[in-house]
C-alpha cells in the first residue's frame, strides 16, 4: 500500500466544477504510484459505479465517497437568513454497511433535505453513521468555518460531537494547503491542536479538481461556464490557483513537508475502507403469481393460453420454438421479467385502453413475447431469432422496449408505482454532455468571442454524436487554417478540447423505469427529476444495468398519440372503429402513397432522402418497408441504389454460394440485418444460433484476436460443411463488412407496422389522419407550417381560429358548416375542414383556451359585452387576448387594430363584472344581457376611427403566432396556378446538391454579418407553401440586391442547391420581385368551382361605419386574383341595391369567404353560386 492515498477527490460528476474524467484520473493515479484512490463528488454519487470500473482497469482500490452538504441547522429549516450556505463533510465507505448509509444518506440529502442544494443535518448523519468514516473537509467544513471566524469554543465543541459519534478510529482532521486560500495557513495550526487535544489523526488532502497542473485554466473556464459568467469579468468564481490537481505521493510530501503523519494517515484510511461493489445477481420483484403456481409455471401456462389466441393451429415448429425460449427464460432466471411485462402490456391495452406499440428492437423477435401479447410481430413467417434478443452465452438482462402514446407515458410509470411500490420504483439518469459543437458554443461564451462567430466556427465541426473536434480539424481544411493562423481561434478549440465529452448536466432518462425487490434506496442513490417528473435513480442506465436492476424501457411515442386521435375521429366522421389490428399490411393505397414519396407525417419516412428511396424502389410490399428502414441510415445507405436496381432486373442478383440464397434471396443477395448473419454462421459454417450472436458481436466491435479467432472458427466451419475456402473467405469478409451496418431486422419490422398504419390513414382518412397530426404538433409551430401546406396540397382547407368555431384544440368541421352548430354534424360529410385550435396559437396555451371554449359552450359570442360577460378575463390576461386578437381569433366581433386599441377596456370591463359577481352584486348586464343595447348602445364597441392593420402587419403576426400565413399568403395565387419556372422548396433534397433552381418565397427572417474582408453578406430563412430553406446571399449578390432584401418581402431567386451538415441550403445567384407570369396556366382541381360571388352588406345608420366595410370587403375581394365574379349587395329597412364589377374578379376560396363574412355579420351573408 502507498504511503499516501488521495481521500478527497471531485470528478466530472460534480457538475461544471470537476474537470477530472474517472479514468484518466484512475489511470493517473496508478502510473503515480498509488494504490488506492477516493471518489467524493459534491453532493451526488453519480460517477460510483463507473469509478468503480475505472478503478479496477486501473489497478487500484476504489475507495466510496461523498462530499457532503451539511445544513447549519435541522434539516427541515430552510430560512435563506440562515440556512442558504451548507458546510462541506467528507464521508467514505468504510464497508457495505457504510456504502449502503451513503446511499441513504444522500437520497435524504436530495429528496428532504434540499434546499438550494441536497443537504444532511447532524441528526440524520448519526442515524446513519455507521460503516462510515467522516474527514473534517476543506475550508467550508464546519470545523474550519468556525477556526476561521474565531469560535474555537465552537469548533472544539463540534469536534467533540463528531469523535463522539465516529470514535477517534473513524473521525480524521483535513489538512489542506492551496496558494488561493491563504486563511488555511492560519487553520491548519488550529486543526493540528485539536486533534492533539482530542486524541484524533489529521490526514492530508488535496482538494482535487483536475487531473494534472496544466487543467488549471480550463477547469477554471469550466467554473465559467457554471456560473454563465466570461472569463474576463473580475467577479467571478475561481479557484485562485493551479494546485487543485491530483499530486504525486512526492508532490504532496513537497506540498505538505511539515505534516508527515498526516500524509501517511491516508494510507491507514485506505487500508480500512473495503467495498465490493460487483455483481451480485439480478434484484428482479417477485410477480406475484396465483396460489399453487410457481413464476415458471404460471408463465407457461399464460404461454399455453397464448398460443391458442394467436395461433389457429399449433405447427410441431412452433411447439419447438415455445419450448425453447421457455426453457431458456427459466435457466436465465427471466421468468418473472415476462410476467411483469405482460402484466403491464395487458393493463394498457385492456385497462387503460391505450395503444402500444408492435414493440422495438430484439426484443420483439420472442415467440414467448407473442404470444403473451407484449409485442405484436409474429416471428417465424418474419424470421426474427430469438438469440438476437436473449442468449445463454451473452449473460444480459433481456431488453422489450414498449412504445406507449407520448401524451401517457406517466400513466404507465404510475401504475408501475402503484404495482410494485413507491419505493421500489424510479426512473433512470441520464447525462448530457458537452459534445464537439456544444462545447465550442459553450466555450465561446465563456470567452466572450462574438456570437456569429463561434457559431461559424462550430458549424465546420461535422455533426453527429461520434463526432469530435479532432475530426473537423482532420477533414475540415478552413478550420485547421483558422486554427493555425488565429490565436483567439486557438484558443477557442483548445478550450474545447479540454472540455469535450465532459458530463454537463443531469436529466432524466427518456424511456427507462427502475423496479426492484427492495426498496431502490438500497442499491442506488435518488434524487427528484430536474423539472420534478418524480424521483431518479443518480446511476445512468449501463450503471443500473451493471448492479443487477431491472429496467423496463417505457418509450413515449408521440406517432402513437396521432394514431390514438385519429382514429376517434375516423369514428367519429365514419362510424367506424378503426384499430392497429384492423390495418391491413398489404393495403395497395398505402403503397402507393409511399411510392409517392407525398410522404408528410408519415412515421420515419418524411425525409428528402426517405422520400426519393421510397419514389426509386416503389414498394409493394412489407418486406419492402422492413428493407429501406434497415438501409436508410449511415453505411447501408450506400447499397440502396444495388437493391433497387436488382428489384427491377437491372443488376443481376448474385450469391457466393447457393446456400446463401435463401437467406438472402429477400434482400436481393446484400446483408441487411443482423439475423441475416445469425443464419450464414448457423447454415453454412455450423454455429448454434447463440455462437452466430456471439459471432456477430465480436466482429463488430472489432477486436483484433477476437475477429481472428472467429475468422478461423467460421472458414474452418464453413470448409467442413463442404464450402471452398476461398468462397468461405469472402463470405466472412462480407460478414466483416456488413457487422458495422447490419440493423436489427425486429426492430425495422416494428417501424414499418407503423409506418405502414399512419400511410394507410393518410390514404384513407387524409383530414382526421392531418387533424390528429396538427394536433399532437400543435406547440411546434415550425411544424405545423409544414403540416398546414400539406393540407392545402391535399386540397383540406385549414381555417383560421375563430372565438365563436375554435376549440382548444385542432378538430373537424363539415366544410358546409356557416354556423357553430353545425360544425359537430360529422357523420358521412363529403368534405371536411380542419380548424386552427386556440391553444395551438402561440403565446395562448390550454388553460386561456380551455376557459373561452368552456365560457362560450354551445352558444357563440354575440359581441364585445358577451365575450367580457362570459368570459373572465382574468384568467385570460391581456397578452393572450392581444395573441388571440392579433391571430384573428377575435375577427367575428371586429377587425383587429380596432380591438388592440380597447384591450384594456375589456380587461376592466370584465374584471369589474366578474369581481361583482364573486362578491354578490348583479349588473343591469347581468339582469338583462340586452339591456345596455336597449338604453343607447353597447357597453363595449370596436371604435371606428382606427386604421386597419396593413396586410403585412397582419401577415407578420399570423406567421409568428400561427406559424404560417392563415387569412393568404402571399404565394396563395400558385394553389391556383402553375408557375412552371419553379422549384417548390418542400422539394430540394441533398441529391439536388450543385443544381441551379428557381424559388419563389417570403423572407421571414433576415440577418447579415460583415466579413473578414469587411463585406456585408446575408442570410434569409425562405419560406413558400411547401416549406423553408436557408437562402445564403454573398457579399456581392447583397450589393445588387440589398433594396428587395426586408422581412416579409416576397422575392423570386434563381439559386445553386448546396448542402451542408445534410441540410439543403439555396446559394443565391439573382434576385428580384416575384411576380406570377400573365400566361400561367391554372391549376386542375377536384373541387367544385365557384361560379359568382355575392356579398351583402347591411347599411348602418352610421355612414361612415358602412363605408369602412365596403372598402374593406371590396379589398379582400380585389388583393385576392382569380376568376370568380363577384357583387356587392348593399341591403337596409327600405330595399336593396346590388353593384357589379364586370371588369374585376377574385379567387374564391372557403377562407376568403370566411374573412367576409366576419365583417357583414356572418356566413348567411356571403352567397356562392357554383359552376
Amino acid at each position: 500500500m502507498s504511503t499516501f492515498t488521495h481521500l478527497h477527490v471531485h470528478s466530472e460528476f460534480s457538475l461544471l466544477d470537476g474537470l477530472a474524467r474517472l479514468g484518466d484520473l484512475c489511470q493517473y493515479a496508478q502510473q503515480a504510484g498509488m494504490t488506492a484512490i477516493a471518489l467524493t463528488d459534491h453532493g451526488q454519487m453519480y460517477g460510483m459505479i463507473k469509478f468503480g470500473r475505472a478503478a479496477s482497469r486501473a489497478g487500484i482500490k476504489p475507495i466510496y465517497g461523498v462530499e457532503m452538504y451539511q445544513a447549519p441547522r435541522r434539516l427541515d429549516q430552510k430560512d435563506s437568513q440562515y440556512d442558504s450556505k451548507a458546510f462541506h463533510l467528507v464521508l467514505l465507505a468504510k464497508n457495505l454497511t457504510g456504502y449502503q448509509n451513503l446511499l441513504k444518506l444522500d437520497t435524504i440529502a436530495n429528496l428532504e433535505g434540499f434546499y438550494y442544494r441536497p443537504r444532511i443535518d447532524k441528526e440524520t448523519l448519526a442515524r446513519h453513521a455507521e460503516g462510515l468514516i467522516c474527514l473534517s473537509a476543506c475550508i467550508s467544513g464546519e470545523v474550519p468555518s468556525l477556526i476561521a471566524n474565531g469560535q474555537l469554543d465552537k469548533a472544539r465543541e463540534t469536534v467533540g460531537w463528531f469523535k463522539e459519534l465516529f470514535g477517534a478510529d473513524r473521525y480524521f482532521l483535513e489538512l489542506q494547503r492551496h496558494a488561493g486560500v491563504p486563511e488555511l495557513e492560519k487553520i491548519n495550526p488550529q486543526i493540528v491542536a485539536l486533534a492533539k487535544e482530542f486524541g484524533l489523526r489529521c490526514v492530508a488532502t488535496n482538494d482535487v479538481h483536475y487531473v494534472r497542473r496544466e487543467d488549471a485554466s480550463a477547469q477554471e473556464l469550466l467554473l465559467a461556464i457554471q456560473t454563465n459568467n466570461t472569463m474576463a469579468d473580475a467577479n467571478r468564481m475561481r479557484m485562485g490557483g493551479d494546485d487543485y490537481f491530483l499530486m504525486t505521493p512526492e508532490e504532496m510530501a513537497r506540498h505538505l513537508p511539515e505534516y508527515p503523519e498526516a500524509l501517511e494517515n491516508t494510507a491507514l484510511v485506505a487500508e480500512q475502507c473495503d467495498v465490493d461493489l460487483s455483481f451480485q445477481g439480478y434484484h428482479l420483484p417477485r410477480f406475484p403469481v396465483p396460489d399453487g403456481h410457481t413464476a415458471e409455471s404460471y408463465l407457461r401456462q399464460r404461454c399455453e393460453e397464448g398460443l391458442v389466441r394467436r395461433y389457429r393451429q399449433e405447427t410441431p415448429e412452433i411447439r419447438e420454438r415455445l419450448e425453447y425460449e421457455m426453457g431458456v427464460i427459466h435457466q436465465m432466471g427471466f421468468d418473472d421479467y415476462f410476467l411483469i411485462n405482460a402484466d403491464l402490456v395487458s393493463w394498457a391495452k385492456n385497462e387503460a385502453r391505450m395503444l402500444v406499440g408492435p414493440g422495438r428492437w430484439s426484443g420483439a423477435s420472442s415467440l414467448v413475447g407473442y404470444v403473451l401479447g407484449i409485442t405484436d410481430l409474429e416471428p417465424l413467417s418474419l424470421g426474427l431469432l430469438f438469440e438476437r434478443f436473449l442468449n445463454p452465452g451473452r449473460v444480459t438482462m433481456p431488453d422489450i422496449d414498449l412504445d406507449y402514446p407520448e401524451d401517457r407515458r406517466q400513466e404507465v410509470i404510475d401504475y408501475l408505482t402503484r404495482r410494485y411500490g413507491e419505493d421500489k420504483t424510479a426512473q433512470i439518469a441520464t447525462f448530457g454532455t458537452m459534445m464537439a459543437r456544444g462545447a465550442i458554443r459553450d466555450v465561446g461564451r465563456a470567452l466572450a468571442i462574438p456570437l456569429n462567430e463561434v457559431d461559424y466556427v462550430a458549424k465546420l465541426v461535422p455533426s453527429g454524436p461520434k463526432k469530435t473536434i479532432q475530426d473537423g480539424l482532420d477533414t475540415v481544411p478552413e478550420l485547421k487554417v483558422m486554427y493555425e493562423t488565429k490565436p483567439y481561434i486557438k484558443k477557442l478549440i483548445d478550450y474545447s478540447l479540454a472540455v469535450q465529452g465532459i458530463s454537463r448536466h443531469f436529466s432524466t432518462h427518456a424511456a427507462g423505469v427502475l423496479i426492484a425487490d427492495k426498496p431502490l434506496v438500497e442499491y442506488t442513490p435518488l434524487q427528484r427529476a430536474p423539472r420534478g417528473e418524480g424521483i431518479v435513480s443518480q446511476f445512468c442506465m449501463e450503471d443500473v444495468e451493471a448492479i443487477g436492476l431491472l429496467k423496463l424501457d417505457v418509450l413515449g411515442l408521440s406517432t402513437l398519440t396521432v394514431l390514438d386521435r385519429a382514429f376517434r375521429w375516423i369514428e367519429r366522421t365514419h362510424g367506424t372503429k378503426v384499430t392497429q389490428q384492423s390495418i391491413p399490411m398489404d393495403d395497395p393505397d398505402s403503397f402507393a402513397l409511399l411510392s409517392s414519396g407525398e410522404v408528410t407525417g408519415i412515421f420515419q419516412v418524411e425525409s428528402p432522402g426517405m422520400r426519393r428511396t421510397l419514389r426509386e424502389m416503389q414498394p409493394t410490399e412489407f418486406r419492402e418497408i422492413v428493407a429501406a428502414l434497415a438501409l436508410y441510415r449511415p453505411g447501408p445507405m450506400q447499397f440502396i441504389p444495388n437493391y433497387i436496381a436488382r428489384k427491377f432486373g437491372r443488376e443481376e442478383v448474385r450469391y457466393h454460394h447457393p446456400r446463401l440464397e435463401p437467406i438472402l434471396a429477400e434482400t436481393y443477395g446484400i446483408i441487411v440485418y443482423q439475423e441475416q448473419i445469425l443464419q450464414i454462421a448457423s447454415q453454412l459454417a455450423g454455429y448454434s444460433l447463440g455462437e452466430a450472436d456471439l459471432m456477430r458481436r465480436a466482429v463488430g466491435k472489432k477486436k483484433k484476436k477476437d475477429l481472428e479467432q472467429q475468422h478461423a472458427k467460421f472458414v474452418k466451419g464453413a470448409v467442413e460443411n463442404g464450402i471452398a475456402k476461398e468462397v468461405a473467405e469472402a463470405i466472412f469478409a462480407d460478414i466483416e463488412l456488413f457487422a458495422d451496418y447490419g440493423f436489427v431486422k425486429t426492430h425495422s419490422a416494428a417501424y414499418a407496422v407503423i409506418t405502414l398504419q399512419t400511410a394507410y390513414l393518410k390514404a384513407h382518412y387524409p383530414a382526421e389522419f392531418m387533424a390528429a397530426l396538427l394536433s399532437v404538433e400543435r406547440g411546434n409551430l415550425e411544424k405545423v407550417a409544414v403540416l398546414v401546406a400539406e393540407c392545402r396540397r391535399l386540397g383540406i382547407e385549414v381555417r383560421p381560429p375563430d372565438i365563436n368555431y375554435s376549440d382548444e384544440d385542432y378538430r373537424l368541421e363539415p366544410a358546409s358548416a356557416t354556423s357553430p352548430q353545425e360544425r359537430d354534424k360529422l357523420r358521412d360529410v363529403e368534405n371536411l375542414a380542419i380548424r386552427y385550435g386556440l391553444g395551438g396559437i402561440k403565446n395562448v396555451g390550454d388553460g386561456p383556451a380551455q376557459a373561452i371554449v368552456a365560457a362560450r359552450g354551445d352558444e357563440p359570442f354575440k359581441d364585445l359585452d358577451d365575450l367580457v360577460r362570459r368570459v373572465d378575463l382574468r384568467q385570460i390576461n391581456k397578452r393572450v387576448l392581444e395573441c388571440l386578437i392579433r391571430a384573428g381569433a377575435l375577427d367575428s366581433l371586429g377587425e383587429r387594430a380596432a380591438l388592440l386599441a380597447i384591450v384594456d377596456q375589456m380587461m376592466a370591463e370584465s374584471q369589474q363584472l366578474h369581481r361583482a359577481k364573486e362578491i354578490g352584486q348583479r349588473s343591469l348586464f347581468d339582469i338583462s344581457p340586452n339591456a345596455m343595447a336597449e338604453v343607447g348602445g353597447a357597453a363595449l364597441a370596436p371604435p371606428r376611427d382606427v386604421p386597419r392593420l396593413p396586410d403585412k402587419v397582419r401577415l407578420a403576426d399570423e406567421r409568428e403566432l400561427m406559424g404560417v400565413y392563415m387569412s393568404t399568403h402571399p404565394l396563395d395565387m400558385l394553389t391556383r396556378f402553375v408557375d412552371e419556372r419553379l422549384t417548390s422548396i418542400g422539394e430540394l433534397t441533398t441529391a439536388m446538391e450543385g443544381e441551379q433552381v428557381q424559388v419563389a418565397g417570403v423572407i421571414n427572417a433576415l440577418r447579415t454579418i460583415v466579413t473578414k474582408k469587411g463585406d456585408t453578406m446575408a442570410f434569409a430563412q425562405l419560406e413558400d407553401l411547401t416549406g423553408s430553406a436557408e437562402l445564403v446571399i454573398f457579399p456581392r449578390r447583397y450589393d445588387e440586391h440589398r433594396d428587395l432584401l426586408s422581412e416579409d418581402a416576397l422575392i423570386h431567386v434563381h439559386a445553386k442547391v448546396d448542402v451542408r451538415d445534410d441540410q439543403v441550403k439555396l446559394i443565391a445567384e439573382g434576385i428580384e420581385p416575384y411576380r406570377l407570369p400573365k400566361a400561367a396556366p391554372r391549376r386542375q382541381s377536384a373541387h367544385r368551382q365557384a361560379k359568382h360571388l355575392r356579398v351583402e352588406i347591411p347599411l348602418e345608420p352610421d355612414g361612415n361605419a358602412t363605408t369602412q366595410v365596403v372598402e374593406r370587403v371590396f379589398g379582400i375581394l380585389t388583393e385576392n386574383r382569380g376568376e370568380t365574379p363577384f357583387s356587392l349587395r348593399l341591403v337596409n329597412g327600405r330595399g336593396r341595391v346590388e353593384v357589379a364589377f364586370p371588369e374585376m374578379s377574385t379567387a374564391y376560396t372557403p377562407q376568403l369567404a370566411q374573412q367576409v363574412a366576419a365583417l357583414v355579420g356572418g356566413q348567411n351573408h356571403v352567397h356562392v353560386e357554383w359552376a
